[in-house]
């Protein structure tokens, strides 16, 4: 099994295969709009931004399993991540990335990569990072600043 046999809804309503992303080095994070850490929105882009050339890819999935920081509709994420943070990378529909109700790319991810204190995913902005045949290579913590993950991707690519 690899991240490549799972679909996601875009934003937009289309389900589309993860697959389309063969071979390019994948961040995928769980984003919120009102979150603490909804900075990391600009620090994001400007990592997708310097790497989309070689082959990186960052897909967002917003949640709101935290605290309730995302916003309601698609449309309405759609438009805070354009107009505040100028997101241009894929960004897929609302999603639950624990419990029994997690989205099964998030089940995958948790139990290839398992946190600190247990595979639950503690808050927005967890970052995976999977290489470029599909394998869960890195977890991020929330509080890891992007800029923090360059060296690491900049290796990968």
């Amino acid at each position: 099994m690899s991240i490549y046999d799972f679909n996601a809804k875009t934003l937009s309503g289309s389900d589309e295969s993860l697959g389309k992303y063969k071979g390019k080095t994948i961040i995928v994070v769980n984003t919120a709009s009102k979150c603490g850490l909804t900075p990391q929105y600009e620090g994001l882009e400007k990592l997708y931004k310097k790497y989309k050339d070689q082959g990186l890819v960052i897909l967002g999935f917003p949640c709101s399993q935290f605290a309730n920081q995302e916003l309601n509709s698609s449309k309405e994420i759609e438009e805070f991540c354009q107009v505040n943070y100028g997101v241009s990378f894929p960004m897929f529909d609302k999603v639950d990335v624990n419990g029994k109700g997690a989205h099964p790319i998030f089940t995958y991810l948790k139990n290839e990569l398992g946190g600190v204190l247990g595979n639950n995913i503690k808050w927005n902005f967890t970052k995976f990072v999977i290489d470029k045949n599909g394998k869960p290579v890195k977890r991020f913590a929330p509080t890891t600043k992007p800029e923090k993950m360059d060296t690491f991707i900049s290796e990968l690519l």
